[in-house]
């Protein structure tokens, strides 16, 4: 059974989740960090692509003590499982996500992946192959499920979701909005990649629920699914 997926996402009030250098901007506050801490401190793994994992070495380890409080509470380690999809194994072998906090590294790559980067990385990480020229997420999905991981919050990058979205693999979002403008053509977007041509083609969300939190708005939707 694969995993039931849940994107987060932070954006300006133009859509923009970062600067075109992909430098990383604070959107929300305090507050909006607690509910994405406590999102991911209720996944069983956290899964990145390996353009934000350059762009901010992020560890994505819960944070706050009620949260790994909950976590020991359901006997489960500290932290979720961290994912990276990363097609031709370009993550440093010092990035914070290898190292900080305890709990189980995946590193998802393509066949053309380099042998001898995959094989630094294994001291580290679980290693999963899945596809040709880059990887293929709905084989990807298949054997995180044959691994128990039955609940993934996606944090980015653009690409990524896109990618997850295209192949129907998201079941929910969360959008907050925050109120700034960022601006600049070539910034990303919560979906980059190539983009829906048909408007046929186009996914189609249900609103679930609307929150203001500080400054901003969190948009909360269910994505529907070819055939319901």
């Amino acid at each position: 059974m694969r995993p039931y997926v849940v994107v987060n996402v932070a954006m300006s009030a133009d859509g923009k989740l970062s600067t075109r250098e992909r430098r990383q901007v604070k959107i929300s506050g305090a507050q909006d960090f607690l509910r994405v801490d406590r999102l991911k401190a209720g996944s069983d793994a956290v899964m990145v692509g390996i353009g934000t994992v350059l762009a901010d070495d992020p560890s994505l380890t819960v944070k706050g003590e009620e949260c790994l409080q909950h976590r020991r509470n359901r006997g489960v380690c500290e932290h979720p499982a961290r994912i990276v999809v990363d097609s031709r194994a370009r993550i440093p072998p010092d990035a914070s996500i290898l190292h900080k906090g305890t709990g189980l590294r995946i590193i998802a790559v393509s066949e053309e992946a380099d042998p001898q980067k995959i094989e630094s990385l294994k001291p580290f990480a679980t290693v999963i192959v899945a596809g040709k020229n880059k990887v293929d997420l709905k084989a990807l999905m298949d054997e995180l499920g044959t691994m128990g991981i039955r609940r993934i919050m996606v944090e980015g990058g653009g690409e990524l979701i896109a990618g997850l979205i295209r192949t129907a693999l998201v079941d929910e979002i969360y959008t907050f909005i925050g109120n700034l403008i960022i601006g600049g053509r070539d910034a990303p977007t919560p979906a980059d990649g190539e983009g829906f041509i048909k408007e046929a083609e186009f996914p189609r969300l249900t609103l679930i629920e609307t929150r203001r939190i500080e400054s901003g708005i969190l948009l909360h939707w269910k994505v529907e699914k070819p055939g319901e």
